[in-house]
């Protein structure tokens, strides 16, 4: 412990502090909030999801989307660790739904992450994808105890290696894609907090032996959730929401507005097309997709292994959502969120936030 909270050691690489900042995509959580957070000492985190769509790669040159996405996510990276400097921790969040998912962890990889962060589905082959980069910290995201041995168990079994830690998400709190089969499941009280963070623990010191770290997810703000957690067990917080609406964030202002200006009552839950349920913010967008009316964009890229809306063209390209949710289009944007988005009140720094949570 420091400071009475406990230090975050994930496979060769420590952070100053136990947390790390959530990867939040497409575009939230790029260079400049990742840098200036692993600056201040938490672990930087780069959501790798959709990264080229506003690139010179793949809108200029007219490279495939996937091959810019690869360049982009190391070019992502490179400037992270300038910001960040050499000493600093800086990770990249990659979604195992995604349909160039290998692509984008092996660039992640080759581009110098220090931690790969992977949930939307089972990381079941990721050390498969990152064999030749050993000292790349591997932590994969559940919902459960249950979830973490299986994962554990495949690794063992296929690669001889076993996670470098879990990130324990709760889907009540948490934002955007959330780690339960549906809506129903999302407030379920296996999955909360108080069930799976210490279950999950007890999982890693009982049945695995190890001491590597189990960090709490979801609905977490202020000093006082670190220490609750802290006091079921984890090693680690993870922190999305609070850090989109920073002044280095990376989206766009009308963004970092449409979480400042949400009430409890804009929160709500959808189906995704990705067959997960999400939490966000109800604007024109949502509105129209809760009713059954919503018109979409053309299919982006082909992004998603399962994707109603390429497959059937019901409900909407989550891709094109997404990136006019950070270019700040209100009318036409997916919001994503966590359940925190109601405390957000104004535009603060990075330095702030860390400031506020770990003392100046």
């Amino acid at each position: 412990m420091s400071n009475g909270r406990p230090v975050l050691k994930l496979g060769k690489h420590q952070p100053r502090y136990p947390l790390i900042q959530g990867g939040m995509g497409v575009g939230i959580s790029g260079f400049r909030l990742a840098g200036n957070v692993a600056r201040c000492g938490a672990v930087g985190t780069v959501a790798s999801v959709g990264l080229a769509h506003n690139s010179p790669h793949y809108s200029q040159e007219k490279m495939s989307y996937f091959d810019s996405n690869e360049i982009v996510i190391k070019e992502t990276l490179q400037k992270a660790r300038e910001i960040a400097g050499v000493d600093s921790v800086l990770a990249v969040n990659c979604m195992v739904a995604l349909t160039d998912y290998d692509r984008e962890v092996r660039a992640a990889a080759e581009g110098g992450a220090d931690v790969i962060i992977s949930g939307a589905g089972l990381p079941l082959r990721l050390p498969e994808y990152t064999k030749d980069f050993p000292d790349v910290a591997l932590v994969p995201i559940v919902s459960s105890a249950k979830a973490a041995s299986l994962i554990t168990r495949r690794w063992e079994k296929l690669y001889g290696r076993r996670p470098d830690g879990f990130v324990v998400e709760e889907p009540a709190t948490a934002g955007g894609h959330l780690g339960a089969s549906s809506i129903e499941q999302v407030y379920d009280q296996a999955l909360s907090m108080s069930v799976a963070l210490p279950d999950t623990v007890r999982f890693v010191a009982e049945e695995m032996k190890s001491d590597i770290p189990v960090i709490a997810a979801g609905g977490i703000w202020g000093p006082g959730d670190m220490d609750r957690m802290f006091e079921m067990g984890a090693k680690g917080v993870q922190m999305g929401t609070r850090f989109a609406c920073t002044v280095e964030g990376d989206a766009s202002d009308r963004f970092k507005q449409a979480y400042i200006d949400a009430k409890e009552e804009d929160v709500v839950l959808i189906n995704s097309p990705a067959g997960l349920p999400g939490r966000a913010i109800k604007n024109p967008f949502v509105a129209d997709y809760l009713s059954g009316s919503v018109k979409s964009s053309p299919c982006f890229a082909n992004c998603m292994t399962h994707c109603r809306y390429r497959k059937t063209r019901e409900t909407f390209c989550i891709a094109g959502g997404l990136i006019d949710a950070f270019n700040g289009k209100w009318d036409t944007g997916l919001f994503f969120c966590g359940s925190n988005v109601t405390k957000v009140d104004h535009l603060a720094t990075v330095k702030e936030i860390m400031d506020d949570l770990f003392g100046r």
